[in-house]
């Protein structure tokens, strides 16, 4: 089995060039983490390049062995790291855990 995990977020610039300046940090961040966590089967964020005005700014997808996987993801110092600067930025999250 594998869960896919996928996040989005809403930034809270309200300048359009800062907020795409920080989503495109938030997914070289959040990529970064390819092969420095051990529970990521694989992973790819990127900022939004379409429809600004009704898209959400930056969305990763994330893939793992079981969702116990991604609890343990979610407290590896690595990612804990990217998380504070992803808060620090973020004005709303969405998530979906699902099968694949």
């Amino acid at each position: 089995m594998t869960i896919r995990h996928v996040v989005s977020w809403k930034l809270a610039a309200e300048d359009g060039a800062v907020r795409a300046e920080q989503a495109a940090e938030v997914a070289r961040r959040l990529n970064a983490l390819d092969g420095v966590v051990p529970q990521l089967r694989s992973i790819s964020a990127g900022a939004n390049v379409a429809f600004a005005d009704v898209n959400w700014d930056v969305t990763l997808v994330a893939d793992f062995d079981s969702v116990e996987a991604i609890e343990q993801y979610q407290v590896h110092p690595a990612h804990e790291e990217v998380a504070v600067y992803i808060r620090s930025v973020v004005s709303s999250r969405v998530a979906v855990d699902f099968e694949v």
